[in-house]
């Protein structure tokens, strides 16, 4: 087979919104150190009758409205996220039910904010073996309901939200539009980035993944530039793992993408985990900020201080 390409994008975050002055009233806390720290500003908040399968869904299905298709067109479907409350049925089932898709494959894949990178790439890698003809690749977090609203050092960097993409084979001829995948991880420090306990809760010990991420994977991103053929100043925009503004200003530096958009969603967004890179991405293809065809390095890092990146053609 010739490749895949991303057909649509869609996202969805919930309504409320909350904002640093609203944290300062939860928690010892204020606008100009959460500004001054993590550059984030607002975040959405979903409710309790709002689970992650229903920011998936609603995502989900902009994504097909945009690509002009109908649930019956998809034959995968494959859901990051880490913050599914049940074991069973999955959120990738639970997805397909709500969307009507019929008799789906359907995974959920748990590589916390490297998710949605590593589930894209699966996706890729089955269509191209025909296992799968179309597939819907959502990441879907609501890690509101994993955060502990007493540490001021977690509480407000977290979002809620969902980005969904649609996979589909290349028509003959046309060049691949999702470019080979580069992942990996550090096991042994897996312990710096934790949801775990009864109830879970989400910690992470906030130095070392500073370090790690500003130090260890620039040379990583800058490989999987390569992988696609691209150099890293060829690239129209990156969009990295929302996790915090001072990560993703020097990590887009280093990388050496000076002529690309740099996505900056956590800025209005917050930290959404497996949703941050796709509601990131969907959003630079709506204002118009990247358009059909341009290189975009999509680079997910994280939890379980794994990795995954890869260069996409835009929708």
């Amino acid at each position: 087979m010739n490749g895949t390409r991303i057909a649509a994008v869609g996202h969805y975050q919930p309504a409320k919104v909350l904002t640093n002055e609203d944290l300062a009233g939860m928690v010892d806390t204020s606008d100009e150190w959460i500004r001054s720290r993590v550059g984030i500003r607002t975040r959405h908040m979903a409710g309790p009758g709002e689970p992650v399968d229903e920011l998936a869904a609603h995502a989900a299905a902009k994504a097909l409205a945009s690509a002009g298709l109908a649930p019956g067109d998809i034959d995968l479907v494959l859901v990051a996220t880490s913050t599914a409350v049940d074991r069973s049925p999955n959120m990738a089932a639970r997805v397909a039910a709500r969307l009507g898709i019929p008799s789906p494959a359907a995974m959920d894949v748990n590589v916390v904010c490297a998710g949605f990178t590593h589930a894209l790439a699966t996706a890729d890698h089955t269509v191209r073996a025909g296992a799968a003809t179309r597939a819907l690749v959502i990441g879907a977090d609501k890690m509101t309901d994993v955060t502990d609203w007493t540490d001021r050092t977690t509480c407000v960097l977290v979002g809620d939200g969902a980005g969904a993409a649609v996979v589909e084979a290349c028509p003959d001829g046309e060049e691949p539009g999702i470019g080979p995948v580069l992942w990996g991880s550090v096991p042994e420090m897996g312990h710096a980035v934790r949801i775990e306990g009864t109830p879970s809760r989400f910690a992470q010990e906030g130095q070392s993944v500073y370090r790690w991420a500003t130090t260890q994977l620039p040379p990583i991103a800058r490989k999987a530039c390569e992988r696609a053929g691209l150099a890293p100043e060829d690239l129209a925009g990156v969009v990295l793992h929302q996790a915090n503004l001072r990560i993703i200003e020097p990590l887009a530096l280093k990388i050496g993408a000076v002529n690309a958009v740099v996505a900056r969603d956590v800025v209005d967004s917050g930290n959404t985990s497996a949703a941050s890179i796709p509601l990131a991405f969907s959003k630079l293809v709506e204002r118009g900020e990247i358009s059909t065809g341009d290189p975009v390095l999509l680079f997910g890092f994280g939890g379980n201080l794994s990795y995954a990146g890869q260069v996409v053609r835009c929708p």
